[in-house]
């Protein structure tokens, strides 16, 4: 019985990834992508046009085409063998938290949100998208050389398309090998169609990134120095289906890295106008530890409270990560559908209605804990 069951299974996965890599090569090389619109379900090739269709529509994918042999070569992804975190214990470091989150500017992050949006657009093909990645690598390698500290190191990480992504290490003090714990934002912008578009991004998702930076910012000067290796993550192109964390997610699989938790920050400014302030905390495509645990962040060390939400197939970079069977998690700004209208649109801006440094700086107070409470 085991043998026949053995051979369903692995006939049936052949079927599911049954995409020769040279149709792949080939595809590619004449302007095809390649879509994963579902688990489940056989990737499906799609043009340019067509996936832009898909945008706007709000269907939710991942662009597959530059990871798909890597991602093949490791096998397939069997959900029941996907790695689920163990139940953390509730925030237990307050003495030593409160404190830093004191130190969290708004100021700061409405100057670095700036420079970000002054770039024409942060869309992943242009100079300017290669730009601003280059600003925030820049920014953390400021605050590194100013503290004299040798244990923190920024790098970029290198894609087929000109924007790298972003990668802020502190090295372990203590189990330089025990998994990783990861905190995520997306760097890049975009509006409609138009590579060369306005796109300001100032809340999708410049928010998180400055969220992130100034998080960053505090570890480094404090002197934090974590027990376990932490990291921090400013992708590219994740608003043309998550191409720069499936490169990082693929890549960390192949090389065996195990992750603690990851927690992505993706559109923390906004509040509709007249609501009751909340942090939606998306329960779909997440992980059930890591997502209480973060609630339980908010109840610690912010003045508001998660509400859960659902946000979709692929909806933003912590997908990635949950694809490759990691441990990841999501908050938001509203529950999801109650987000801001502007997004995607050259009135990003922070002068939009219901734009708010208070409500944004809440989400990097759980990003602090998290970072902290997971490492110490």
């Amino acid at each position: 019985m085991k043998l026949f069951q053995a051979i369903a299974i692995l006939a049936f996965f052949q079927g599911v990834c049954s995409i020769p890599i040279s149709e792949v090569q080939e595809k590619a090389s004449q302007g095809l992508r390649l879509l994963q619109l579902g688990d489940d379900l056989e990737p499906v090739w799609k043009t340019e046009e067509e996936k832009f269709d898909l945008l706007e529509q709000n269907v939710g994918f991942f662009d597959v085409t530059e990871t798909y042999e890597l991602e093949q070569s490791l096998g397939p992804i069997i959900k029941s063998k996907l790695v689920t975190a163990a139940a953390f214990p509730s925030p237990s470091h307050q003495s030593d938290v409160t404190p830093l989150l004191a130190s969290l500017d708004t100021t700061q992050q409405a100057t670095w949100l700036a420079a970000l949006t002054a770039f024409n657009n942060r869309y992943y093909t242009q100079t300017s998208g290669a730009d601003a990645a280059k600003f925030i690598q820049t920014t953390l390698g400021d605050f590194i050389t100013a503290s004299g500290r040798t244990d923190v190191s920024v790098s970029p990480f290198a894609h087929t398309w000109v924007q790298s992504s972003t990668i802020l290490k502190f090295a372990a003090s203590v189990d330089p090998d025990a998994p990783v714990t990861i905190l995520g934002a997306h760097m890049d912008s975009i509006q409609g169609r138009s590579a060369t578009a306005r796109a300001p991004g100032a809340d999708d998702d410049g928010t998180g990134s400055v969220n992130l930076i100034d998080v960053a910012r505090v570890l480094i000067q404090s002197g934090f120095v974590p027990s376990t290796p932490l990291e921090f993550h400013w992708y590219a192109a994740e608003e043309v289906g998550l191409l720069g964390s499936q490169d990082i997610a693929v890549k960390y699989k192949a090389d065996g890295v195990e992750v603690k938790g990851m927690l992505q920050c993706d559109m923390t400014g906004y509040t509709r106008p007249g609501a009751a302030e909340v942090m939606g905390l998306v329960r779909d495509f997440t992980d059930p530890a890591v997502s209480d645990f973060v609630s339980q962040l908010a109840e610690t060390y912010s003045r508001i409270r998660t509400v859960n939400t659902t946000c979709g197939y692929a909806c933003s970079d912590h997908g990635s990560w949950t694809r490759q069977g990691y441990p990841s998690a999501f908050n938001f700004e509203t529950p999801f559908g109650s987000h801001n209208p502007a997004i995607h649109t050259a009135n990003d801006t922070v002068d939009a209605p219901g734009f708010s440094w208070e409500h944004s700086v809440e989400f990097a107070k759980v990003v602090l804990g998290f970072a902290y409470e997971l490492t110490v």
